[in-house]
């Protein structure tokens, strides 16, 4: 008699890790999207084992399930992990469906929830500016004082200048710099490679930290990650978290802004840009973005901007009172 309690042996568990291996291996999907993706689906198959009592496969998944998951999800996560999870649900029976055409998709007539998403941090082109420039009165350690102050420069020039999300950043290899110094090769979502331009300001940041790169090792080892572009004190390649951690202390130093993080300075180089004149498809692809309708976002930021200054500088801003 085939086992029946929650701890089976899941059909729809090994759905999930043949779907998960689809993403990895046909869509080359980034390995946070894919854990993104194999977390909500097995919160799902671990709510319906409890729920049904035995193991599940994903003809167990109904619309009336999915709502029951939906309203236990809705205790304790807001409105846009709700959306996330359900879209992570829509896509893997797109999946399914590509062998069983006659399937039904559950997830499919079921209202997403509505996502108010804040407007992101965007500062005046001239706090950008104090922000790159702030790693040059940074306090570090003298021995290491240069290399430590230019490769803060450069991750702030590629981050802003750029506009590199912060896990192309720390994926760059010190050779990414084109030979003739006007690009960068940059892996993006999806592992789609693109080119993108680099200012003069960014190119003097490339020449004067890479001389001072051979100093980032490990003090007693002597050990450099040979390939990484911007490393650490230990000499090994810098990660994300580390990034952010740079970013905060330097915007707390240069603007008082504690808050500011690596995407914020990606926000503000795409709406700069689009307030500078830059067509939005141009910025879609320096930006790396799959689709237009992202990028169109920076055109609300725009008009908020704009909207602050009329309300700030116009005469006619400000309702005055009617004179009887």
């Amino acid at each position: 008699m085939p086992e029946q309690g929650p701890g089976a042996a899941s059909v729809l568990r090994a759905e999930i890790e043949q779907f998960i291996r689809h993403l990895n291996g046909e869509r080359r999907v980034s390995p946070h999207t894919s854990s993104a993706y194999r977390r909500d689906l097995g919160q799902l198959e671990a709510f319906l084992a409890q729920r049904l009592g035995r193991a599940v496969g994903s003809k167990d998944v109904d619309k009336l399930q999915l709502r029951a998951w939906l309203g236990e999800l809705a205790r304790e996560h807001t409105s846009s992990s709700i959306a996330r999870k359900l879209a992570a649900v829509r896509t893997f029976y797109r999946y399914l469906r590509r062998s069983e055409p006659s399937r039904d998709n559950p997830a499919q007539g079921l209202a997403t929830p509505r996502v108010r998403r804040p407007l992101p941090l965007v500062l005046r082109a001239e706090a950008a500016a104090e922000l790159v420039q702030a790693p040059a009165a940074a306090s570090v350690p003298p021995e290491i004082e240069a290399a430590l102050r230019e490769r803060d420069r450069l991750m702030l020039e590629l981050l802003y200048g750029c506009g590199l999300r912060v896990s192309e950043l720390v994926s760059l290899d010190k050779d990414a710099l084109s030979e003739d110094g006007e690009s960068i090769g940059v892996l993006g979502k999806g592992r789609k490679e693109r080119n993108v331009p680099v200012g003069e300001c960014c190119r003097q940041a490339f020449e004067r930290y890479l001389p001072e790169r051979a100093h980032l090792r490990h003090p007693k080892t002597g050990f450099q990650d040979a390939r990484a572009l911007l490393l650490g004190r230990q000499g090994r390649r810098l990660g994300v978290r580390q990034v952010q951690h740079l970013v905060r202390r330097h915007g707390a130093v240069a603007l008082g802004r504690a808050d500011l993080h690596p995407h914020a300075l990606r926000h503000m180089c795409a709406t700069h840009m689009l307030e500078g004149g830059a067509d939005l498809r141009v910025i879609q692809e320096f930006l790396g973005h799959q689709s237009l309708s992202t990028t169109q976002r920076y055109t609300h930021l725009s008009v908020e901007r704009l909207l602050q200054v009329y309300d700030q500088s116009h005469p006619l801003a400000v309702a005055k009172p009617v004179r009887r």
